[in-house]
């Protein structure tokens, strides 16, 4: 192994997280924290994003923020920040040799944040959200519309950057409320990668966090079961093609069948050669591109295959996909395409060894919600599944009633993929209490 890890707690309740990889030239500070949009309520969503684009406003060592930048951006760095539904993180690359700057800069942002300028960042904000709306004002992102069919009356429903109201609305006593909750010792991972050292690191984090407050780690309501499908949402809009979204109730990364669904992931899209693109891109034509992926949380995964397609093709892709996943659900994937999709999985853990941020995520972004394991327990895991269990795997979760669908575009073609989905011709059934009567529909 070319990298060392390292796990401490200070005496604060802080966690740092520490992966030594000497033989790298660069290094990445990043710093997580157990806050999203899964922890706020309809009236401060949006909080934890815009409490994000506030620390960049600068803080008490660091008003100036043009300073603040150029002293990072001098050592080989640049400062960012990411909020999702369970988490944010704030990172930087930067040079081996000044990880003190970095660290210092971090810690006084999150420590010490002034939190001023927000009826410039709440413009900001607004202007940002615009992506994710048609002309009317309705949600046509993807992800936001899946979210809320799968979560109804649950925070992982709500929009990660808020809604035009609720962002509107907030005041600077609720993100103040919002930081002096999440940001405290317990709810935090310091996390250094790349050419650094452990002992270096640990002092570091320890003065720059030193004004941290003490306190819990989050905690987080488990999601209710998913109301039975097959469903469809669909949302009319007036683009040349048609987006779309098939979603898969799993489990979270812990789970016995995690490294089952990995290999059915990478059986259906992992190049132009798996079934997927080759069955609806390379051989039909039916779309340019298709993509499957897995998002998971502590509590609950999904599995996800995204499209776009030309209205008139929209639901012959569907049913190609659904296709693909009947027959995974009843033969057995060969053995060639299990070793295929266990060397790619070897082969790629092996990569991130060569990538700071990989490692920070891995061994920083998981300690947020559990110790993770290692790499080579993981490739084990991955090694340990045969094909029978796959094929048991795909039947468990590729069914009926655990297919929801959302679709984005032109309302020509949508009544074709009503009956697609209605049928999922092919896919087993499996949810405890069948339904009758077609889509339940959103």
């Amino acid at each position: 192994m070319s990298f060392t890890p390292y796990r401490d707690v200070l005496p604060s309740g802080l966690r740092v997280v520490t992966v030594e990889t000497p033989h790298l030239h660069t290094a990445l500070l990043a710093i997580y924290v157990r806050t999203g949009s899964r922890h706020e309520v309809s009236a401060n969503n949006g909080v934890s994003h815009f409490l994000e684009h506030l620390f960049f406003r600068g803080s008490e060592g660091w008003p100036d923020t043009v300073k603040m930048n150029a002293a990072v951006e001098e050592v080989g760095g640049n400062l960012n920040g990411v909020t999702t539904r369970d988490h944010g993180y704030y990172y930087t690359p930067i040079h081996p040799n000044h990880l003190a700057v970095g660290m210092e800069i971090l810690g006084d942002m999150l420590t010490r944040p002034r939190l001023t300028d927000m009826e410039v960042e709440r413009q900001i904000i607004l202007e940002e959200m615009l992506d994710e709306v048609d002309e009317k004002g309705r949600d046509i992102d993807l992800d936001n519309l899946s979210k809320r069919l799968l979560f109804p009356d649950h925070p992982l429903s709500l929009k990660i950057a808020g809604t035009r109201e609720s962002v509107s609305t907030l005041t600077h006593a609720q993100v103040v409320e919002h930081f002096a909750r999440h940001y405290v010792a317990g709810n935090l991972v310091v996390t250094a990668a790349g050419r650094v050292k452990h002992s270096e690191v640990l002092a570091l984090a320890e003065r720059a966090f030193a004004h941290l407050p003490r306190g819990p780690a989050t905690t987080e309501k488990p999601p209710p079961p998913t109301a039975p499908g097959p469903r469809l949402r669909f949302v009319s809009h007036d683009e040349s093609q048609t987006e779309f979204r098939l979603n898969f109730r799993t489990v979270p990364e812990q789970h016995e069948d995690y490294s089952a669904l990995q290999i059915l992931r990478r059986v259906m899209d992992d190049g132009l050669s798996s079934r997927l693109p080759f069955e609806i891109v390379e051989k039909r034509g039916l779309a340019y591109s298709i993509n499957a992926g897995q998002d998971a949380f502590h509590d609950v995964g999904l599995f996800e295959i995204d499209a776009a397609s030309a209205p008139e093709k929209a639901s012959r892709v569907v049913e190609e996909v659904l296709r693909v996943l009947a027959t995974l659900c009843s033969e057995e994937i060969s053995a060639e395409e299990l070793a295929r999709a266990k060397r790619r999985h070897r082969m790629l853990l092996e990569f991130s060894e060569d990538s700071p941020g990989e490692l920070a995520g891995w061994f920083g972004g998981t300690e947020l919600f559990r110790q993770p394991e290692s790499f080579s327990q993981r490739a084990d895991m991955v090694d340990a599944e045969t094909a029978a269990h796959v094929r048991e795997v795909a039947r468990r979760y590729f069914t009926r009633e655990n297919l929801t669908v959302v679709a984005v575009g032109q309302r020509k073609g949508i009544k074709a993929m009503e009956r697609v989905v209605e049928a999922a011709e092919g896919l087993p059934s499996g949810a405890p209490q069948r339904l009758t009567g077609g889509v339940r529909r959103a």
